[in-house]
């Protein structure tokens, strides 16, 4: 299972992503069969594209047994912090 999640993003980089994933909530997408290489292209799509973007942000979660609990993450960009 492939989650994404975007905040603060172009409607092109959610066309793109509703155009491989499903989109389960507004900028909530998922993809439950996504293959390792399939996510490796449209991650890279998405990081050639984000250096247009100025205070937006994208993670991705997928299952990886080689990662800490299993779980690799993948981040464009930084969410908003507030302390």
């Amino acid at each position: 299972m492939i989650v994404a999640v975007t905040r603060n993003i172009p409607d092109k980089f959610r066309g793109f992503l509703a155009s491989c994933m499903l989109e389960v909530a507004p900028s909530i997408y998922v993809s439950p069969s996504m293959t390792k290489a399939v996510r490796e292209r449209v991650w890279g799509v998405l990081t050639k594209c984000f250096s247009d973007v100025s205070d937006g942000s994208i993670l991705m979660v997928y299952n990886d047994p080689a990662e800490p609990a299993g779980v690799g993450v993948m981040t464009l960009g930084l969410p908003p912090r507030h302390v």
